[in-house]
């Protein structure tokens, strides 16, 4: 696959799943039910953004991941493989093997992005109305200025980062290939192809299931604090036990629902992607 087909490919994605992304940050960030502010459902949610936002409230902070993902999908696919050659030469079990290698493919990846989800969240955090809100380079540039390139600033959350990516890549990565290994392979291509969307979609949902509560660690840490000016979310498992103390274990589980909906499907595409492309390179060159 050339390079502009696979920029084209991330770019239609975002652009299709950005809302679920800004709605999972919104639930994650809310911390009250009985704020009258905050959604009960996700369709309120949805209603609720387009009528108080319009509908480029949903594409709040797309210009992040439309720079950061390409790159990302590159670093996550390429390192997934150069670790797993690494492990080659340790006598590890295929299964063992496949996490462990995409657990050091997400830790690798969250360097990367974490700067991007930063702005990202912030962004997607503003209730104001889309042409009310600074750019994503202004935004950027405030938070240098202000708080620094550092673990408070611009690579705040980075080890909620670190969590997320590496969880959910160690039991995607793990998941789909000792299951596609176990499974027989069909002779249709049709049902072939079925059996491989099937497992991805299922790698994503569980990676997703397993992986949120750093999800919700990083959008509290990279959000607007309570108070204004009074850092209460600070390190990631810190987060996590003051969300568990004060809201209970479910509150680690918000946004479940629209990371599952962007994730599933969107796990399962772009392992299928990757698999047929890599394959097609390798028949070809």
């Amino acid at each position: 696959m050339d390079p502009l087909s696979c920029i084209t490919d991330c770019l239609v994605e975002i652009c299709l799943m950005h809302p679920l992304d800004v709605v999972k940050t919104r639930f994650q960030i809310q911390r009250c039910a009985t704020d009258p502010n905050s959604y009960k459902s996700l369709g309120d949610s949805f209603r609720v953004i387009f009528r108080t936002e319009g509908l480029f409230g949903f594409y709040k902070g797309i210009l992040p991941p439309i720079l950061a993902e390409t790159p990302k999908r590159a670093v996550k696919f390429f390192t997934f493989e150069q670790y797993k050659k690494l492990l080659g030469y340790v006598s590890l079990s295929p299964a063992l093997t496949f996490a462990i290698a995409g657990l050091g493919s997400g830790l690798t990846e969250a360097i990367v992005v974490n700067p991007f989800e930063v702005v990202k969240v912030g962004l997607q955090a503003n209730r104001n109305k889309f042409t009310e809100q600074p750019s994503t380079m202004s935004y950027a540039r405030h938070i240098i200025k202000k708080e620094g390139l550092g673990l408070q600033g611009l690579n705040k959350g980075f080890t909620a980062t670190l969590g997320r990516h590496g969880v959910f890549n160690m039991v995607y990565f793990g998941f789909y290939h000792n299951v596609k290994n176990i499974l027989p392979v069909n002779k249709d291509p049709t049902l072939e192809f079925l059996r491989k969307f099937g497992i991805g979609l299922l790698s994503g949902t569980i990676a997703s299931v397993i992986n949120i509560p750093f999800d919700v660690a990083k959008s509290r840490i990279q959000g607007p604090q309570p108070v204004p000016g009074e850092i209460k979310y600070r390190t990631c498992f810190k987060t996590m036990a003051t969300v568990y103390q004060e809201e209970g274990i479910l509150a680690l589980y918000k946004g479940l629902l629209p990371k599952i909906m962007r994730l599933g499907p969107g796990g399962a595409v772009m392992l299928l992607v990757y698999e047929y492309s890599y394959s097609w390179l390798q028949e070809n060159w």
